[in-house]
């Protein structure tokens, strides 16, 4: 079966604050076939020569992608609950959904798209997305420093002080999460702790599914089970069958 190939990388200093990384995936000869993206609770902006520019929104299961071959798809992803400003819509609108960047960007978007397929070279792709977005950065609001909070624990807070910290109820810090995530608290933070598990399997010499389910923030790891069927439709073992142990 074909693979692609995927690259990443961080983003440049002005955009860290908001952009998570920036990544490309290239195809080979053959035409690749369901390409699976679980859920991180980010939000991308992605192009490609063939259907332009696309903003994905999170996702609450992982996705299945097909890609033409001989082809070069290119990302930016935000890191969660910061893209809104960027993409001048409620992430809450996003959700599971792939959007052309013009139904949110109107003539700009149409402009880059132009500018992007007269390129070759993808890093000068990747300059003109970036600097599109540069000069949309603003400092981030409340809400949006609360859930980066919740991003650097990984999902493992008190979600009721977290509301205080943000001067909300938990009810209102409820709803402005939704809105500037696309997910709700509890989702995310289930989010966060499903990605936690996976980078421990990937960095751990042997796989030690009781370990890193608290490692990772799970009540137990029939918590953790069942978070990767709900997510991938796998269990963990399942999911990283085809992922080489280090």
């Amino acid at each position: 079966m074909a693979r692609a190939r995927y690259k990443e990388q961080r983003a440049p200093r002005q955009l860290d604050p908001w952009v998570e990384g920036v990544w490309s995936v290239e195809t080979p000869r053959e035409r690749v076939v369901g390409y699976g993206v679980p859920p991180d609770g980010c939000l991308d902006i992605i192009y490609s020569a063939g259907e332009g520019i696309r903003a994905v929104g999170a996702m609450t299961v992982e996705r299945q992608f097909d890609f033409a071959a001989n082809s070069c798809l290119f990302g930016v992803r935000f890191r969660p609950g910061l893209a809104g400003r960027f993409l001048q819509a409620s992430p809450a609108e996003l959700t599971d959904k792939i959007l052309s960047l013009e139904d949110l960007w109107g003539a700009e978007a149409r402009q880059l798209r132009q500018q992007l397929d007269d390129l070759t070279a993808g890093e000068q792709r990747f300059t003109l997305i970036l600097d599109a977005l540069v000069k949309r950065t603003a400092a981030p609001n409340p809400v949006q420093r609360a859930i980066h909070a919740i991003t650097l624990m990984a999902g493992n807070v008190d979600l009721e002080f977290v509301a205080r910290q943000a001067n909300l109820s938990p009810r209102q810090f409820r709803r402005r999460c939704l809105e500037e995530s696309g997910l709700t608290p509890k989702h995310l933070c289930r989010v966060l702790r499903f990605q936690q598990a996976c980078r421990l399997a990937e960095s751990l010499p042997r796989r030690d599914w009781s370990r890193i389910a608290v490692d990772a923030g799970f009540f137990d790891q029939a918590h953790l089970i069942s978070d990767f069927r709900e997510f991938t439709g796998r269990t963990p073992v399942s999911f990283f069958s085809n992922t080489p142990q280090r």
